[in-house]
């Protein structure tokens, strides 16, 4: 237990912000919310101007460039306006319209790089009495701020959130992004005070089985409560956390099962072996694998993929799907030993994979009645069989991996048009 104590707090040495940074970050964000709410209240606007996310809670951790969340909380006499509108006009009042970025979502929001050191979001939400009024899930982000606050009191259990979002981070599950399919940081704030503890929150997930199901206040009587009252297409993620402040929301309704066992699995190798480097991202070395693909007599490829959407959550959730579309397309002639997905925020994203050709494929054919079509299928087919009144091909996979992609991108650029992928190009590596 020492060694453990002892590897954490050297993580912390390096996860924690220092107080300069955070003090100058305070200073700016004061003067930033004094500003905007002038220019709003000018504006005859009735809104006001709050800062959220881990800025506010206090479980930032240090990862390059920070970024801080500012809700614009518009009172109920704006509903119906667009609100995104009216934000964006005291913003360029403020800064001018080269600084501000525009991001498109399920409400549109906005962008300013400060410095070098961090940025801004500026997210307009509605005000709500009841989290059940809520348009948009942004807009109960002030019930998430205050309960985390009133909840995670001390140091000692703020630092053992942010040892959780490290690890987290470290192995490429933070974030409930649609591309990432993770745990957001509301959602480990909350369970890491459920578990008490960095250590508690991953002894209890290394331990899960099968669905898991929290409920921090006791919102429901029982488990079988929970699955009559919630929404079934809310509980599809391994494990159901009960927002505390809204109880018909899966606060981690994003995790999906893949990411899940990714991370199940990175908990049960840190409790078996701690270390410091397990709250390292680790660099893939393609290199090697490019050399252990040779070694194994196996295919090694990796591909670049652009998309025309913009860069973020948009651009990445669009290469994500596309990625796995084109698994499934590379699955029916190769097996995948080893595959990968690397999104760093722009519009473009590097998929690799390890393949090997299946010693032959069964391509479907019409039914035997179809007279013309069997001739047709005969024809394009060498060898051929009959199962239950049906024709089937045998077909043995000539084209190398690289071949393959470049037949199916030539084949179906209809498809990759409709799906937003603009360019795919092979990488030689």
């Amino acid at each position: 237990m020492k060694k453990v104590n002892q590897i954490l707090k050297e993580v912390l040495g390096k996860i924690n912000p220092h107080k300069e940074e955070l003090n100058s970050i305070d200073k700016f964000l004061k003067n930033f919310v004094f500003k905007l709410e002038k220019k709003l209240h000018a504006n005859r606007v009735n809104a006001e101007v709050f800062v959220g996310g881990s800025f506010a809670k206090k479980t930032m951790i240090k990862k390059g460039q920070y970024d801080i969340d500012i809700f614009v909380r518009f009172d109920e006499k704006h509903k119906g306006s667009d609100i995104s509108k009216l934000t964006l006009k005291a913003l360029k009042e403020i800064y001018g319209s080269k600084k501000i970025i525009l991001i498109h979502g399920s409400r549109d929001y906005f962008r300013i790089n400060v410095n070098s050191d961090f940025f801004i979001e500026i997210i307009p939400v509605m005000k709500v009495k009841n989290p059940k009024q809520a348009e948009n899930i942004t807009d109960l982000s002030y019930f998430h701020v205050n309960y985390i606050r009133k909840k995670l009191k001390t140091e000692k259990i703020l630092e053992e959130v942010r040892l959780a979002k490290a690890f987290c981070h470290a192995n490429k599950c933070y974030g409930a992004e649609s591309y990432i399919n993770g745990f957001s940081g509301y959602a480990l704030e909350l369970l890491v005070y459920y578990y008490k503890s960095f250590l508690g929150f991953v002894r209890g997930i290394s331990r899960i089985k099968e669905k898991e199901m929290i409920d921090i206040e006791k919102l429901y009587k029982n488990k079988y409560e929970i699955a009559m009252n919630m929404n079934s297409a809310k509980m599809t993620s391994p494990i159901v956390l009960i927002d505390p402040t809204y109880r018909e929301r899966n606060a981690i309704a994003a995790l999906n099962k893949e990411t899940f066992e990714q991370f199940q699995g990175a908990c049960k190798s840190f409790l078996k072996n701690p270390s410091a480097e397990s709250f390292e991202i680790k660099e893939i070395d393609l290199g090697r694998m490019k050399k252990n693909a040779e070694k194994s007599k196996s295919e090694f490829i990796l591909i670049n993929a652009e998309t025309d959407k913009q860069e973020g959550d948009v651009a990445g959730s669009k290469l994500a799907k596309f990625y796995k579309h084109l698994s499934k397309e590379l699955e029916k002639s190769y097996k995948i030993r080893n595959k990968g997905f690397e999104y760093g925020g722009s519009k473009e994203a590097e998929y690799f994979f390890v393949v090997k050709k299946k010693e032959e494929i069964i391509q479907k054919g019409p039914n035997l009645r179809d007279r013309e079509n069997v001739k047709v299928f005969k024809r394009h087919h060498k060898s051929t069989f009959v199962k239950k009144g049906r024709i089937y091909a045998r077909e043995k996979i000539e084209k190398n991996i690289k071949e393959f992609i470049k037949d199916w991108k030539s084949k179906n650029s209809e498809k990759m048009k409709a799906m937003h992928i603009k360019n795919l190009e092979i990488i030689n590596f």
